[in-house]
């Protein structure tokens, strides 16, 4: 698999819906950057939706995609959270959360039915979504003299970098983001500026 730096999520919070036999299956798709967030939007939901039979979920989190979590909410093992996942597979995406709430109709839909009723009200909020690209970036904290200024700014000019904090005093203090497939070359420049430290503090 060739390697990438860059990752797919969606740009804002979306809705859709699915309905069966007088079920509806109302979702909601997220970005999430955390398990606490996700914590959080999911207790919100369930008290948004505190009359729903059911309210099942999965998420998955990072750029290496490793990191997910399915949950069927009482409805029978595999019918719910697997094929919500398996839209945002689909869809290749990460730093997602997914709900599907259902209102129960009356009327069983059999196991069959379920998994179908979770998978269409999945694609449906997904297909309604802002899929965005993000670039995967590494922190660099930079501690420098003044004197080394220029030639700092200069790498930041040259790679088009962004700072994120900074404080330029007598002795200077900088936090940018680098492109991970650029992180080993910044390193190796900001490394021969004299008077200059630079370190990693997040690989994202």
């Amino acid at each position: 698999m060739e390697y990438t730096d860059t990752y797919k999520t969606i740009g804002a919070p979306c809705e859709g819906l699915y309905k069966e036999k007088g079920s509806k299956f109302i979702a909601y798709a997220f970005p999430v950057s955390d398990e606490q967030q996700i914590k959080e939007l999911i207790v919100r939901l369930k008290k948004e939706h505190h009359s729903a039979r059911h309210h099942c979920f999965a998420w998955r989190l990072g750029s290496d995609l490793k990191l997910f979590r399915v949950n069927d909410d009482g409805e029978p093992s595999g019918t719910a959270g697997r094929p919500i996942f398996g839209q945002i597979q689909q869809h290749d995406l990460t730093d997602i959360l997914v709900v599907v709430v259902r209102y129960f109709g009356g009327i069983l839909l059999g196991t069959s039915g379920l998994t179908n009723a979770y998978k269409q009200a999945a694609a449906n909020v997904l297909t309604n979504a802002l899929i965005v690209e993000r670039i995967v970036e590494t922190a660099i904290e930079v501690n420098f003299d003044y004197l080394a200024m220029n030639d700092f700014m200069m790498i930041l000019k040259e790679f088009q970098l962004e700072m994120k904090e900074s404080q330029f005093d007598l002795f200077c203090k900088a936090k940018i983001l680098v492109r991970k497939q650029l992180t080993t070359i910044v390193l190796e420049k900001l490394e021969k500026i004299d008077k200059l430290n630079a370190s990693i503090i997040m690989d994202n």
